[in-house]
């Protein structure tokens, strides 16, 4: 399979820098696979589950939060806010976070601080998918 060169960075440092064979991240309007030769792109992340396949064929798991995926000229470029490969999360402090989100909840909040709440309780989420 064809591949392309991948960088995967956050403001805590790189992640990812290296071929890859195929990229599947979350953006604001669903789920997106990119392949080598891919048509130039830019969009922005969602929150979700980023599957990233190396030049070997295995596949890694990640939580992706928020950020930037850029294609040109048969480079990716992930920007994201929050990056955890699955290995790294801390699934116990995640379902800590979960159960925080949840009785911030059940709290008379207005409407920016119930957003808030949804916020955490997907992050939290979403990382306690990932790291399963």
């Amino acid at each position: 399979m064809s591949v392309f060169h991948l960088t995967i960075v956050t403001a805590d440092g790189l992640y990812f820098d290296g071929e890859a064979q195929r990229i599947i991240a979350r953006t604001i309007d669903g789920d997106v696979c990119i392949l080598a030769h891919h048509t130039p792109y830019l969009t922005a992340l969602g929150m979700g589950e980023c599957r990233v396949t190396g030049s070997n064929g295995e596949t890694r798991r990640a939580a992706c939060i928020g950020g930037m995926l850029s294609v040109m000229n048969n480079e990716v470029n992930l920007v994201a806010t929050t990056f955890e490969w699955a290995e790294d999360i801390d699934v116990n402090r995640a379902e800590r976070a979960r159960q925080r989100a949840e009785a911030m909840m059940q709290r008379r909040l207005d409407a920016r601080e119930y957003e808030l709440a949804q916020a955490k309780l997907k992050r939290a989420l979403t990382r306690i998918n990932v790291g399963k």
